[in-house]
């Protein structure tokens, strides 16, 4: 991988011959797991600005409509997560001359505050092409990381690194776009806020100014038009069947540009059903309870879901697109057979993407009720793939593929000048995406989100197999065994066969936790920085063998800390707990009395201490207790209140497997009852947002 240096630029064709789709990854990390930043693309033309709004994608407005860029969002990475941008750099208009990389922090938070800011660049075929790293981040809450450019028919790679104290809005007005930041502050923006919301609750969508680029140099003017945006937020957005008051100026208003047609999802509430009785199963597209054989339940939901991507492009282009495919018309086929030697082979899926008459081609290997993928067999898929000038081999099972750990071993022949990727996508990870489109972020069209209601039915149907990581492996009870006779050794493999085992559960409750409340939920990974993910679990090994414990992290986007879970083998019992932080105003019994009140309704046996400065141990008891006498919870010395730490204990199963009573269920509830009875009752962070406005006529 070619590393860059700030200033430098490469030649993107001179890294790689698949360099016309490429993966732009950007990450960061902190000791307390909790920094996190919002990455943005900005197209421009050859004056160094945008041709419009549109040209701007961050997180609400996430994917351009032809798929020449697409924000993926979060992905796990060895130190908790990173976001991923695609771009389809041969797709791109002509017009289009730069392609600006960027992120910005939340209320205009330090980037000093974060560590191993990092960009890397891969191509279509998944390979690291090149990386640069952020060392000299301050006080900056923005950052452009790089930028992608033409020169003679060729993009190339700049490595820029420039900061902005100013936030998105400095950065976004240098490039001709207005951007009206959310304040907790200042009420006006509040309000603002709150009317847009209640406009879209109306039908009626926010709206998108048209701006006048404003240059550079002119600073002045840049100050101008953002104070007369602010003051256009604090106005009330129109229903859009009533008439919009005629402005007193003789200057033409600027064009007020709408977003699309409000997205449909799942109804919140259900209609209740016309059947006699609860013994009536309502008619279903793709049944699942008649299914009898391992083969049956891969052919069924093989052929289910390419289905459906082709049926639903927002579905088949977010999951393609994290594989390198462009968005193009995309076809599906199943049980194709494929000449390899004298036995012909038979993938269960083939995916074909047309764009600009070029195929992109991937296998497709699918795996359901927890059976494994098996390395022979892939192995002669990506030697079809590489002699047939196919893109990639794409694995499906209910394992999740972690950082640093192959499922399966395959062996690339150098001499081969075409690459071909091997991507691995959970059964966890396709519901995950489901759950977002229909019940959160909506598909433009009715029949599109029946058939992914139909879809999301059929994957977390009992019979389908398709129900995600389920099994803690065959380490699992040697390990317990060993713990509970006080006979596991330090170095045992097996231990960190059970840690790679936790951290894929781990995972999978992130993704269906993201899935059901529609936000950003990725697990935390605290290791030094350089430290690589065999050595990582190697280290939480070692830690298993002393104290019997499995350790984890969650960060929940909008919640006020991070929720920790704690499995201890040796008791039998599994810790959910998060750390708030203490008012920096008030007075502390007040605190406590409104700490109270928000968990009126959380369980009784919850446990709540309060954080002194210092190592001292501050008072502590059950809520049960706590609840006629909060005043319990103040220390009775000098000792200043940095925050409380709110924990649940509850028994978990010891099975390795999906059972009812198995150790997998219980880490699900004990995980959804601490969120759903203690967090979601706890004073949020507030949401982010941000608003595309224009200057006033």
């Amino acid at each position: 991988m070619h590393e860059m240096v700030k200033g430098a630029n490469v030649d993107l064709a001179a890294l790689s011959e698949n360099a016309g789709s490429v993966m732009v990854s950007l990450s960061w990390s902190t000791p307390s797991g909790e920094g996190d930043a919002d990455v943005s693309v900005l197209l421009l033309g050859a004056d160094g600005k945008v041709r419009d709004n549109a040209d701007f994608y961050f997180y609400n407005n996430p994917a351009a409509p032809d798929g020449t860029v697409q924000l993926l969002g979060p992905a796990p990475t060895e130190n908790g997560s990173e976001d991923r941008i695609r771009l389809d750099l041969t797709a791109l208009p002509d017009e289009v001359d730069r392609i600006v990389i960027a992120a910005s922090r939340h209320q205009r938070a330090r980037f000093g505050e974060l560590e191993n800011i990092r960009l890397t660049l891969a191509d279509g075929s998944g390979e690291a092409m090149l990386g640069f790293s952020i060392a000299d981040a301050d006080s900056e809450s923005a950052f452009v990381f790089g930028e992608i450019y033409r020169r003679a028919d060729a993009w190339k790679f700049r490595a820029i690194g420039q900061g902005y104290d100013s936030g998105l809005a400095g950065l976004a007005t240098d490039y001709g776009i207005g951007i009206d930041e959310d304040d907790d502050q200042d009420g006006r923006q509040d309000e603002a806020a709150d009317a847009l919301d209640a406009a879209d609750d109306r039908n009626a969508e926010p709206a998108i100014e048209s701006v006048v680029p404003t240059p550079r140099a002119d600073k002045a003017v840049a100050a101008q038009a953002a104070a007369r945006a602010a003051a256009l937020a604090s106005v009330p957005v129109p229903r859009t069947d009533e008439p919009v008051p005629a402005e007193p100026t003789v200057a033409a208003p600027a064009r007020r540009l709408r977003t699309a047609k409000k997205k449909v999802t799942l109804p919140k509430a259900p209609k209740p059903s016309l059947a006699e009785n609860d013994a009536w199963r309502g008619a279903r597209l793709f049944p699942a309870s008649s299914l009898k054989s391992d083969r049956e339940r891969e052919v069924r939901a093989t052929s289910v879901l390419l289905a459906v991507m082709t049926q639903v492009p927002e579905f088949g282009r977010r999951l393609t697109a994290t594989f390198g495919a462009p968005a193009g018309r995309m076809e599906t086929f199943t049980e194709v057979t494929l000449p390899h030697g004298d036995t012909p082979k038979r993938p269960d899926g083939v995916i074909r993407v047309e764009r600009a008459g070029k195929l992109w081609t991937a296998l497709v290997e699918t795996k359901t009720n927890g059976n494994p993928l098996k390395a022979e067999q892939i192995q002669a898929y990506m030697d079809i793939a590489a002699r047939r000038g196919y893109e990639a081999v794409i694995t499906l099972s209910n394992d999740v593929a972690l950082e640093g750990s192959s499922l399966v071993e395959v062996k690339t022949d150098g001499r081969r000048k075409h690459k071909v990727a091997l991507w691995h996508l959970s059964w966890a990870e396709v519901t995950h995406q489901a759950q977002l489109l229909i019940r959160h972020e909506g598909v433009r069209n009715e029949a599109h989100a029946w058939l992914l209601q139909e879809l999301l039915h059929y994957l977390q149907h009992d019979n389908s197999g398709c129900h995600g990581f389920q099994n803690m492996g065959p380490a699992w009870v040697p390990v317990r065994n060993g713990i509970d006779e006080e006979t596991l050794s330090p170095g045992d493999p097996r231990t960190v066969q059970v840690v790679e085992s936790w951290e894929r559960l781990i995972r999978q409750v992130c993704l269906r936790l993201g899935g059901e409340l529609g936000t950003k939920v990725v697990p935390v990974q605290r290791a030094k920085r350089g430290t690589d993910p065999q050595s990582r679990r190697a280290e939480l090994a070692g830690r298993l063998c002393v104290d019997g414990q499995l350790r984890a992290e969650i960060r929940i986007e909008g919640t006020p800390g991070i929720l920790g879970v704690v499995a201890d083998l040796r008791m039998g019992r599994l810790r959910t707990s998060i750390e708030i932080a203490a008012p920096e105003q008030g007075y502390p019994l007040s605190w406590v009395k409104k700490l109270m009140k928000q968990l009126s309704e959380a369980p009784a046996d919850l446990h709540v201490q309060t954080l002194l400065e210092g190592e001292t141990v501050g008072p502590r008891g059950t809520l049960e207790k706590l609840r006629p006498e909060p005043g319990d919870l103040l220390p009775k010395g000098p000792e200043r209140i940095t925050g409380f730490r709110l924990s649940l204990s509850k028994g978990v199963g010891s099975t390795r497997g999906n059972a009812e009573t198995g150790f997998i269920r219980g880490v699900d509830a004990a995980v959804d009852l601490f969120h759903s009875g203690v967090v979601t009752h706890l004073e949020q962070r507030p949401a982010q947002r941000a608003r595309v406005a224009g200057p006033a006529a």
